[in-house]
């Protein structure tokens, strides 16, 4: 079975002007990568469906999103705060980001696939129950989550999340919640630079300083999410996939390489196979320097899809 790579053109409209690092830019720079690495045409490109409104208040509450269809201009932009921002089409591809997981699960589901890659934006993983943040309007890894436990009675989920930036809003919406396990990396001291307190046990999030290199990341990956991963024995594995810990992005100051990048995906592969049958959802989160993000996606999906 193929690996689903599934993107959707109403992505690109979404910008938050010139100066902004979460551009549509982004996607060109991936979907370049994927053409001069032959990957392009080794994978069944679907377009992401929006998701229902249903999906949405699973794990945001509507007082959240009627704040987005109010804020939501007609022209120009809304400013949700200095670096999130809102121009006319930042909502329906806010809802189609969201569906884009949900559009995965079900392909996985039928046997299409076992494997996906959202290429989406806005990314998700910041936005809480009730407030969008750090360039997230709805948590689209949360939203597939929430759709999968409910629609297919999955009794274990795993978010992995290796973006440079914590996880805070899927943290939040997970919390003590017997059937996820989240594990994840991600540098202290920066954005969003908030911590809850009392962390429930099934939460694996480990803060690292600036300037960790890829095998001190690997080894915190066998050593402290590993054993984890393998007592809980996940039936489906969800990845919040942000790039920007690369060591050529200025918006992070870790020194990971593409390789770091392409051994974690192999090694959640190799769980996926072994607990999961092959089933794995990854999404797009950061990546802004544009060389270095296409190069790790590239090789990102190339791992998921054992290429």
């Amino acid at each position: 079975m193929q690996t689903l790579y599934i993107t959707h053109p109403e992505c690109r409209l979404h910008e938050m002007g010139d100066w902004h690092p979460e551009s549509p830019f982004r996607l060109d720079a991936i979907n370049d990568h994927l053409i001069s690495s032959g990957l392009q045409g080794l994978l069944d490109e679907r377009e992401a469906l929006p998701a229902d409104e249903d999906d949405i208040l699973r794990v945001h509450s509507r007082k959240h999103l009627e704040y987005l269809r109010k804020m939501s201009p007609k022209d120009g932009y809304a400013e949700i705060d200095p670096d999130t921002l809102m121009n006319p089409h930042t909502l329906s591809a806010a809802f189609i980001a969201a569906g884009a997981g949900i559009a995965a699960v079900d392909a996985i589901m039928k046997n299409e696939a076992h494997s996906a890659f959202c290429s989406v934006r806005p990314p998700g993983h910041h936005a809480r129950a009730e407030q969008a943040m750090g360039f997230c309007f709805f948590n689209n890894l949360a939203i597939t989550v929430a759709y999968t436990l409910e629609k297919y009675g999955f009794k274990r989920i795993a978010i992995i999340d290796f973006d440079v930036h914590h996880g805070n809003g899927t943290e939040e919406m997970f919390e003590s919640d017997s059937r996820v396990l989240m594990c994840s990396f991600y540098q202290n001291a920066i954005f969003p630079n908030v911590y809850a307190q009392n962390v429930g046990s099934n939460m694996v999030n480990i803060g690292v300083p600036a300037n960790t290199d890829g095998e001190t990341l690997r080894d915190i990956v066998q050593t402290s999410w590993m054993p984890k991963l393998e007592e809980f024995q996940p039936e489906f594995i969800f990845i919040s996939a942000g790039f920007d810990g690369h060591c050529e992005d200025m918006l992070g100051g870790l020194n990971m390489h593409e390789s770091d990048y392409a051994w974690i995906t192999e090694k959640l592969v190799e769980l996926a196979d072994r607990t999961a049958n092959g089933r794995i959802v990854s999404f797009l989160e950061g990546g802004y320097d544009l060389s270095a993000l296409g190069r790790s996606v590239a090789v990102h999906i190339k791992a998921l899809a054992k290429l």
